[in-house]
């Protein structure tokens, strides 16, 4: 309460924060919510509703955060620069030119993009002006009421647990309405220590991306037939820059979610993981009769697809599908173009398909297995480079709808994505096949698996406790069967002298029949994630046994 009249008390320079502050004013719950705790920075961040108060995003929030990054590059040496994006979430703007004036007061250089862009853009622009860090103003797929707030390390991956607890002591040493220092963004530029990011820098982003093609020139000739969707978000202006680059120019944009557009008034839920998200674009595809209908998400890191079926109709595909026909693409191809390089890698998360096992061995690729989280994807990929091998990684893709070819950046690009996915189709199609004849072709040469996540949310101040507990109990008391399906194995991953990966709370049960069922608190919302791995002599056999898991474990999240 007294945090609230503090607030109250002072000019917030927003009329929307000042008016929220009054409305609540006699409402002791809304209060509670606003103040009684801090949105926490952790690896991801920060993510949030917006609004006024500590537990929302808001501008004073975010200079408070960014002090607490200032804070911490001030101990690095290096250029003492910070690369700085955002989406076109609402306030993503405002939130951005507040933190490169913050960072600007503390005498540290910074390069903000001119123009919305996608997570990719800046993971690539930290890198190429040799940034001591970079900060993504997003809230990925989150419904329109979030933004939120990504760190990256000096390397373009997310920042490290280490420097997260750094940069989360120094937040809090920071008084959210008083601590950070602050100069106007105007200000920053006359002194020189805000400059945009540079045509030069970009056009190098272009090139490193169009430089992953497996079979350059072929999408040319293809004659594939796209409708694409940016849902609103950063995706529009790269991706297309992209395709119309390599030859695909038979593009039709969903005009409905063309521009951006932080409302997303077409779907509540940008996430092209759902079908909500792309029934405009099937729509549209299924009237222009296009090969392949895709959708970027608002910061344009993942992407996902609806494939045409020989009967006309589109088929949604799953991140575990992608995944495994892009690394059997690209293994493929590179293989028959000569461009494989010895002892290649590729990576993927824990909770991801193990049919990418079954192709990788087929390929004679080593297939590296890490925690949830594309930092560790880049962790692996800095491994290489330290070695000067950084050719041998191929590939690296999370269920989640996240895919990387290439070391230019170190997060998941659904520009990168885009294009590999829109060459695959192209390719197929030149050869008589298509996207949905090939993953058909590799369920049969390797059994047909089934991989469905499951989400249980656990919304209010006590959601995390209630998660928390019930991991707790599910390690006191491990089930020894889902389903009349004995539990033959169970790997804690809060274990890391057990796993040889860091620790994480993710608990994973191999069943006796080959099915796994992961369950995994979610990093950036309160959620507890089950994933679950079937097999069956067909889809519809498979899918049953999801089913039953699935019932199985509903008892033990209640």
């Amino acid at each position: 309460m007294e945090e609230y009249k503090r607030w109250a008390a002072t000019d917030l320079k927003d009329f929307d924060l000042n008016k929220e502050l009054r409305d609540i004013e006699g409402d002791d719950e809304a209060i509670k919510d606003r103040f009684a705790v801090a949105l926490k920075f952790g690896t991801a961040g920060l993510r949030g509703v917006l609004g006024a108060g500590t537990n929302r995003m808001n501008i004073w929030v975010v200079r408070q955060a960014t002090q607490g990054v200032a804070d911490w590059v001030k101990t690095q040496g290096g250029t003492q620069t910070v690369a700085i994006s955002y989406d076109s979430r609402l306030k993503g703007w405002n939130f951005a030119r507040d933190a490169a004036g913050v960072l600007a007061a503390n005498g540290i250089h910074v390069r903000i993009y001119d123009e919305l862009m996608p997570v990719p853009a800046l993971s690539f622009a930290t890198r190429y002006y040799h940034c001591n860090a970079g900060i993504m103003v997003t809230a990925s797929h989150n419904p329109a009421q979030y933004n939120g707030y990504k760190a990256y390390g000096p390397d373009g991956c997310q920042m490290t647990d280490d420097a997260a607890a750094v940069v989360y002591a120094s937040i809090q040493k920071t008084d959210v309405l008083t601590g950070a220092k602050y100069m106007s963004f105007a200000a920053g530029v006359e002194k020189g220590l805000i400059q945009f990011v540079g045509d030069d820098c970009k056009k190098a982003f272009y090139e490193a991306i169009e430089s992953r093609q497996v079979r350059p020139g072929l999408a040319k000739t293809s004659g594939l037939k796209l409708v694409y969707s940016p849902l609103n978000g950063t995706g529009l202006v790269p991706v297309t820059h992209v395709l119309r680059d390599i030859g695909i120019t038979d593009v039709t944009i969903v005009p409905e979610q063309e521009y951006p557009n932080g409302y997303f008034t077409t779907c509540s839920y940008p996430n092209p993981e759902i079908f909500a998200a792309l029934e405009k674009g099937l729509q549209l595809a299924e009237k222009a009769g296009a090969d392949l209908m895709l959708a970027t998400d608002p910061d344009a890191d993942r992407v996902g697809i609806a494939m045409k079926c020989p009967d006309g109709s589109y088929e949604l595909v799953t991140g575990n599908e992608m995944g495994v026909l892009l690394l059997d693409y690209i293994c493929a191809g590179r293989i028959e173009k000569g461009t494989m390089p010895k002892h290649p890698v590729a990576v993927m998360s824990i909770v991801s398909t193990p049919l990418a096992d079954k192709v990788a061995a087929h390929y004679g690729v080593e297939l590296r297995h890490v925690l949830t989280g594309f930092k560790w994807i880049g962790d692996q990929i800095a491994g290489l480079e330290k070695n000067g091998e950084e050719d041998r990684f191929i590939f690296g893709f999370e269920e989640s709808y996240g895919y990387l070819a290439g070391t230019y950046v170190r997060d998941k690009d659904a520009v990168v994505s885009s294009m590999l996915i829109c060459e695959m189709a192209a390719y197929y199609r030149s050869i008589g096949s298509s996207i949905k004849q090939r993953l058909e072709e590799i369920y049969q040469q390797y059994g047909r698996y089934y991989n469905q996540v499951d989400a249980f949310s656990f919304p209010g101040l006590s959601g995390m406790e209630k998660m928390a507990g019930i991991m707790e109990k599910l390690r006191k008391n491990p089930p020894s069967s889902f389903a009349g399906k004995a539990v033959t194995k169970v790997t804690d991953y809060a274990e890391p002298e057990k796993t040889g990966l860091p620790k994480a709370n993710v608990l994973i049960y191999t069943l006796d029949d080959g099915s796994t069922v992961v369950v995994r608190p979610s990093g950036t919302e309160p959620k507890i994630k089950t994933y679950f791995t079937t097999l069956g002599k067909n889809l519809a056999e498979a899918k049953a046994e999801k089913d039953k898991l699935a019932e199985a474990v509903k008892p033990l999240l209640a």
